[in-house]
């Protein structure tokens, strides 16, 4: 028993060496970085805490959801209209309401869309998606379609001492890097849990899970709460980072754009939820700028769809299995 143990115990403590270091590279970049490049390793951290709160439905789960902006956008909206006006909130409670609200939404959409399957299941998500949409873009509740900014950003004081200003850019992104990392491990606990594991047989086989006496449903459920709950700080650290939000970002666009980053990166692995959103976030940059790729630059959504096309027919795993492929092409 001990030897196969420790085989195993071996695997996953070495499962740990990459993410842990990633981490401490990213911790000591600040002192290396550009004004420009830490604002885009920031936008890039956001969108992989994105990515991977969308991976605990689709790789996880087995559940499509073409609703997600929706938490993302009410997680920003809920911390610039909680702000108003007035003085920088308290991060302490603003980042759990923002959490909070983005979970409740999820809550309700998550009872009535999850009595759906398949082709279904997905255009409801959407359906709910775009009525929250058009409640921030049709109506005067928060700018209509034209945003609204954020004026004071959130700070954490302790004793009358400010611990943390989120208006501090290297606050803000060590911040950020903190939320990623508290993110991946969670989301790696919840796999290696029970309850990842019955996630994992209701992806493979749903039937067969109820009929071995696990109340499918609640699993479900609990497991897409946790993600709209998760698209909510990514929500919340959007909008601190940008000062403001527009309806945009609760749009299917945005919903397909996360998508796009998990198939590029490799759905079923966390590593590559956040390889994704790596890749296709550079990808975006560099195909819309002028100086790198000239006219191309106006019609980047064209050269970045083909080059997600040839990706995905070069490797259908997603980047996390080039690694994979490049050792079988050695070994041909």
């Amino acid at each position: 028993m001990a030897a196969v143990i420790a085989p195993a115990t071996t695997r996953a403590s070495r499962g740990w060496v990459v993410p842990v270091t990633v981490a401490l590279v990213l911790a000591f970049l600040p002192a290396v970085l550009t004004p420009y490049t830490q604002d885009l390793v920031v936008k890039i951290a956001v969108f992989a805490i994105f990515a991977l709160s969308l991976e605990l439905l689709v790789g996880v789960t087995g559940l499509v959801s073409l609703g997600h902006a929706a938490f993302l956008g009410i997680g920003a909206y809920v911390t610039v209209l909680v702000t108003g006006d007035g003085d920088a909130r308290s991060l302490l409670w603003l980042a759990p309401l923002a959490i909070a609200c983005a979970a409740a939404y999820a809550l309700f959409v998550g009872a009535l869309s999850l009595r759906t399957k398949g082709v279904y299941f997905i255009m409801v998500t959407l359906a709910f998606a775009q009525m929250a949409y058009f409640v921030f873009h049709d109506t005067k509740l928060a700018g209509g379609s034209d945003g609204i900014f954020l004026y004071a950003k959130p700070v954490l004081a302790l004793g009358g001492s400010t611990l943390l200003d989120l208006d501090n850019k290297r606050h803000l992104y060590y911040t950020v890097l903190a939320a990623l990392v508290g993110t991946y491990a969670l989301l790696a606990m919840i796999q290696a849990s029970r309850f990842g594991h019955a996630l994992a047989g209701i992806r493979v086989n749903e039937q067969r899970m109820r009929a071995a006496g696990f109340a499918t449903y609640g699993y479900k459920l609990a497991a897409f709460v946790i993600a709209g709950a998760l698209a909510g700080l990514a929500g919340f650290l959007l909008a601190v980072k940008d000062g403001a939000v527009n309806p945009e970002l609760l749009s299917w666009h945005e919903s397909g754009a996360v998508l796009l980053m998990l198939i590029l990166g490799g759905i079923g692995s966390l590593r590559g939820a956040v390889i994704g959103a790596v890749a296709f976030t550079l990808l975006k940059e560099l195909f819309q700028s002028e100086a790198l790729v000239g006219p191309l630059a106006g019609h980047w959504q064209l050269t970045l769809g083909f080059t997600i096309i040839a990706f995905v027919a070069w490797l259908p795993k997603g980047l996390v299995g080039l690694t994979a492929r490049l050792r079988g092409a050695g070994r041909g």
